[in-house]
Parts: C-alpha cells; sequence; structure tokens
C-alpha cells in the first residue's frame, strides 16, 4: 500500500501541482516572495512586473492560467484594466486582485485580498477563486 502511494506524484498544493498561475507586481521582492511561495505549495508560478509583460506572457497562451495574481496598483495599465484586456481574450479568467488600498472585486470571477496578508489567507483566496 505505501508503494503505491510513493509512485504517486506528490503534490503539496491545496489544488494541485498542475496548476500554472501568473503573478503581476511592480515590487520585486513581494512578486519574488509569492513566486516561491506557491511554487512551495505545488503551483506553476509565472511572474511579470508589469502589465505590459504580463498581456504578453498571457496572450501567448490565454487559457493555459488558473489563475492571474495581480496588484491593483500598477505602472500604466491598473489591475482592472490588465484584467479587462486580459477577460477581452479569455472571458472566464479567474483573478486575485492585491492591494493595500481598499477594493471591491467586480464580478464573480476575481476576488480582492488586502496588503499585508498572512500566507495562509493567500492560499484561502486562491482555493475560492479556482473553486
Amino acid at each position: 500500500m505505501n508503494a503505491a502511494r510513493s509512485s504517486e506524484p506528490r503534490s503539496s498544493g491545496p489544488r494541485g501541482a498542475a496548476l500554472r498561475l501568473l503573478v503581476v507586481d511592480d515590487e520585486a521582492s513581494l512578486r519574488d516572495l509569492l513566486r516561491r511561495y506557491l511554487e512551495r505549495l505545488g503551483y506553476h508560478a509565472e511572474t511579470c512586473a508589469g502589465a505590459e509583460e504580463a498581456l504578453e506572457r498571457f496572450a501567448a497562451a490565454p487559457s493555459s492560467y488558473a489563475l492571474v495574481i495581480t496588484d491593483l496598483t500598477l505602472p500604466g495599465l491598473n489591475g482592472e484594466e490588465l484584467l479587462a484586456r486580459m477577460r477581452a481574450l479569455h472571458p472566464q479568467q479567474r483573478a486575485v486582485i492585491v492591494s493595500g488600498y481598499p477594493y471591491e472585486p467586480i464580478g464573480p470571477l476575481t476576488g480582492f485580498l488586502q496588503k499585508p496578508f498572512l500566507p495562509k489567507m493567500l492560499v484561502e483566496e486562491i482555493e475560492r477563486a479556482l473553486a
């Protein structure tokens, strides 16, 4: 019985390892911290420093991202504008906006997480967004 279990792929992620996430934040330290934490949970996390870079990456494979996690305040396009452009390519794109400012998400596909947040809060919001 243990031998069968050990041959199964291991995933410490709450939803499984194969999910691809896109993290967009202009703060390098937070972006890197989120990427490392999400990868420890078993996600495949890609990061972008800004909206334009994120749009380019997203446009290459719009349906391949299970979730986009973006800061609300980015240089150029803000997080809401970024998601609107992404949803023009993939209307059912799920997302979580993070911000130090209060925010009311628009629509059921967008969640919100107030900065600063605990890792447990991030996991809960990701699970809610992917449910």
